[in-house]
């Protein structure tokens, strides 16, 4: 990843039938179109790709999550588990909606604790929203039986999991709904987009109408439709699915390069006993878009980070000091640093996040780094890369 890296012929050909024609919204102008319907045929890629009944296209990964809780009946006052380790789209897609954000531990997969998820939920939780980050899983089973147990909708954030798979299902397919991002960074891009995902219709139908104001697609004339519910405009254009629409068909080829580029990595880093890779529960297998292993403690984390900074090694990422994606820095949050007034509701809910600590999730991603695997590296780049990151490891290591 990102997807950037080897735009190509196919993507420039998407993208000029869409120039051509002239049409860049979704839906209408059928006449004008000469056939063309890029939005809809990503959608039916991300069906075919996935092995999926339904896939609906949005404006932006955020969109999608926050949308997969909104198609749940998900909202005011409701509570949903989510880790303590994601970017900060996630807590803000639950907000959006006004539910509460319950976050929890993290384990040695560097997603939720299944303990912890058990612990925290009340009688006000409607969902379990595991977060794939950095290419893996959680253990989505034992979350199931979790959900089942206790009625709760369990809703991916695969995100950054695009491709990667869990008892042979696709990430973002084995709960009730779930989502994908296409933005910039991600192994498949869009510029900005995302995808809604699910076997469940109830769900495809509502994220169908409330992404567009409530349309209900129904009929040749838009506007004669009927808005059976309240929705909002979460459209993609079609010059974003266009390039999409590309990128997706070339997602196995994707895959293929970054576990190639992983793996070369691994086996070199795997020469320090000292290195212990992040846990990928079993059955699962990542999308191979980062390498995330740990170090004895945090302080040699933040010795061999400054390391591979100052050595050229980039895009690996400490984020026990990062300002996105862990909670240590969510002061915005935590202070709910807001331009509009939230609800009492929601201030009452997040509470106890002035007094709770995360003693478990800082032991795992104070020793962690995860490193971004590029498309783009040639086998002597990779080969280059791997022997410095030893080097800087091993000198950190004495």
């Amino acid at each position: 990843m990102p997807g950037f890296e080897l735009f190509g012929d196919l993507e420039r050909k998407h993208v000029n039938d869409v120039l051509e024609n002239g049409v860049l919204m979704r839906y209408g102008f059928d006449g004008m179109r000469k056939g063309h319907w890029k939005a809809k045929e990503l959608e039916t890629e991300l069906q075919n790709q996935f092995k999926v009944k339904h896939a609906h296209v949005v404006s932006s990964g955020t969109a999608a999550v926050s949308m997969s809780l909104a198609v749940a009946g998900i909202g005011a006052g409701d509570e949903v588990i989510m880790p303590c380790f994601t970017f900060v789209a996630s807590f803000e897609a639950i907000m959006m909606l006004g539910a509460i954000p319950v976050l929890v531990d993290i384990d040695d997969t560097l997603t939720l604790d299944i303990e912890a998820v058990k612990k925290a939920i009340t009688k006000k939780t409607k969902a379990i929203m595991p977060v794939h980050m950095c290419g893996s899983m959680a253990n989505l089973q034992a979350l199931k039986a979790i959900c089942y147990e206790h009625n709760l909708v369990l809703i991916e954030d695969a995100c950054q999991a695009i491709g990667g798979t869990y008892q042979g299902v696709s990430l973002g397919c084995y709960g009730d709904v779930g989502s994908f991002s296409f933005d910039f960074v991600k192994t498949i891009t869009c510029g900005e987009g995302g995808a809604v995902i699910t076997n469940n219709k109830e769900f495809y139908t509502n994220s169908d109408h409330y992404s567009d104001h409530g349309h209900d697609h129904v009929g040749n004339d838009r506007g004669a439709e009927t808005h059976p519910f309240l929705g909002y405009n979460f459209r993609v254009s079609e010059l974003n699915a266009a390039v999409g629409l590309a990128q997706i068909k070339r997602l196995p080829e994707f895959l293929s390069i970054q576990k190639r580029n992983y793996t070369i990595i691994r086996e070199t880093l795997s020469q320090i006993p000292e290195v212990i890779f992040r846990t990928v529960p079993e059955g699962g297998e990542e999308n191979y878009s980062f390498l995330s292993f740990f170090l004895p403690d945090l302080e040699m984390a933040r010795k061999v980070s400054d390391g591979f900074k100052q050595n050229g090694v980039d895009a690996c990422f400490h984020y026990y000091d990062n300002n996105w994606h862990y909670i240590r820095k969510w002061d915005h949050l935590k202070n709910l640093k807001s331009l509009y007034p939230i609800s009492s509701e929601v201030k009452k809910g997040l509470e106890y996040l002035q007094n709770k600590t995360f003693k478990q999730s800082d032991h795992y991603i104070g020793r962690n780094i995860s490193c971004l695997i590029k498309l783009s590296w040639t086998e002597e780049q990779i080969k280059e890369r791997a022997n410095k990151m030893v080097e800087v490891i091993k000198s950190v290591l004495g």
